[in-house]
Parts: C-alpha cells; sequence; structure tokens
C-alpha cells in the first residue's frame, strides 16, 4: 500500500533561544492525516515545535518541510501560501475579545480575501453561509453577534476553532488547547478540532495521555527539547508515561 504524503518533515533541527537550547537533534515525519498527540511537562519544547510547524518560527540548525517545501527557502509570498494551508490555535487563542464573533471566525478568511474585503468585513462583518455554519457546527449559533469577551473560556475555544473551520486548513496545529477545560470538556473540543478536516492532519500538544489515547494515533514525547520517543497511540506504555514526566 502507498504510503500516505508527507505533510511535515524535520531533519536535525535545533532551535535555540540566546545560548538556551529549546529542541534539539530532533528528526521527525509526519504523514497526511494521522492524529499525533506531542507530550511532555512545561519547557519541554512543545510549543516550540508547534512555531516551526507554522513557519512562524525558523529552526537554528536542520530543516523543516511543510508539504514539500522548505520553510526557510521560501520567499515571503511563497510562506504566507504555504501557512493558508496550517491552522493554528495557540494557548491564548489569538482572537479579538473586544468585537463580535463574527468578526474572529471571518479571520479565517482573510487568506482567501482581498485586503479590501478584508478591511471592509473587520468594519461591516456580514455572516454567510460558510460562516453561520462554522459557528452553528461548534453550538455557537446563538453568539454569532455577540461580544468575544462576553464567552466563557471554552466558548472562545470554540469560537477559535469555528475560525479554522472557516480557514479549511490541511494541518492543524493546537498548543494545550483543552489545558484549562475538566475532561468532558477536553474531549468535546479535541472532537471538535479532529473535525476541522477529517482526512488533514491534527498536531496537538497535551499534558493528558488519557485524552491522547481517546483521540490521537500517534504519541511523540519531548523532554528537554529532546525525542524521547515516538509511537503508535496503543504501543504507548506507562513505563514511558512515567519516566517522560519523572525525569522532566
Amino acid at each position: 500500500m502507498t504510503s500516505r504524503p508527507v505533510a511535515v518533515r524535520l531533519q536535525g533541527v535545533g532551535r535555540r533561544f540566546g545560548t538556551n537550547p529549546a529542541l534539539s537533534g530532533l528528526d521527525l515525519t509526519i504523514r497526511t492525516g494521522e492524529r499525533v498527540a506531542v507530550l511532555g511537562a512545561s519547557g519541554a519544547g512543545k510549543s516550540t515545535l508547534l512555531a516551526l510547524l507554522n513557519g512562524s518560527l525558523q529552526p537554528t540548525e536542520g530543516e523543516v518541510e511543510l508539504f514539500g517545501g522548505t520553510t526557510a527557502r521560501l520567499r515571503a509570498r511563497q510562506r504566507r501560501e504555504l501557512q493558508r494551508r496550517v491552522g493554528t490555535i495557540s494557548q491564548d487563542l489569538d482572537l479579538i475579545e473586544q468585537v463580535r464573533v463574527l468578526h474572529n471566525v471571518n479571520a479565517g478568511r482573510l487568506g482567501e480575501w482581498g485586503t479590501a474585503r478584508s478591511l471592509i468585513s473587520l468594519a461591516w462583518p456580514r455572516p454567510d453561509d460558510r460562516a453561520c455554519a462554522a459557528v452553528a457546527s461548534v453550538g455557537l449559533e446563538w453568539a454569532v453577534h455577540e461580544r468575544t469577551e462576553r464567552l466563557s473560556g471554552g466558548e472562545r475555544q470554540r469560537v477559535a476553532i469555528a475560525r479554522l473551520l472557516l480557514q479549511a486548513p490541511e494541518l492543524v496545529l493546537a498548543d494545550e488547547p483543552v489545558a484549562s477545560l475538566d475532561p468532558t470538556r477536553a474531549a468535546e473540543i479535541l472532537g471538535l478540532l479532529g473535525a476541522v478536516n477529517p482526512v488533514g492532519t491534527l498536531v496537538v500538544t497535551l499534558h493528558q495521555p488519557l485524552l491522547a489515547r481517546e483521540h490521537c494515533t500517534r504519541a511523540i514525547g519531548l523532554r528537554a527539547g529532546r525525542l524521547v520517543f515516538d509511537e503508535p497511540i496503543e504501543r504507548l506504555s506507562t513505563e514511558q508515561l512515567d519516566e517522560l514526566y519523572a525525569r522532566a
């Protein structure tokens, strides 16, 4: 059977901030359609890895390839085109709290709209079928015209996911998307992330191995910026997890 196309490849990747190494000697290949959980204690390099994967950060050593293109060698326009294929939910969600939900959801379309239409949308957002469907799919149809700051933390996360649904990225990156949620809400959010593009690729950083087992097909363990395991989720052992966190 032919292997699925490569979405992400890292070869000998390292990233330093000043003299401090955040990632070192990382070799990693992620194929289209995989659901990958990145596990590790705080400071292990998980957020740095996601920033490398979406092209917002460049490696100090090695090469990062997204969909066959080496990010460091791309021109600015090529990098923007590539990043349109990648959707990211950061820990702070990158939402504008003072505007309506529709404003934030429509931000998922800025890559396909020209400058003039984008500016008009920010000033006078108009709901359309796609935007309303994205909001409804995350259970927030009642909140299309609500100010985002009035929503709960879990509801704001759903707004960020609706934005991704409108963007329809091939690669979804989520940095600790359920850290502050109870188990039921966390499972709902991970289910929604998996539905953003059912045939696309998901990479999510987590602290909860149980959620990784339920929602992912593969687990990567990082400790002090180095890869300590890379396993199909069904082969991930309690001993590996104990070692990952015990020595963090």
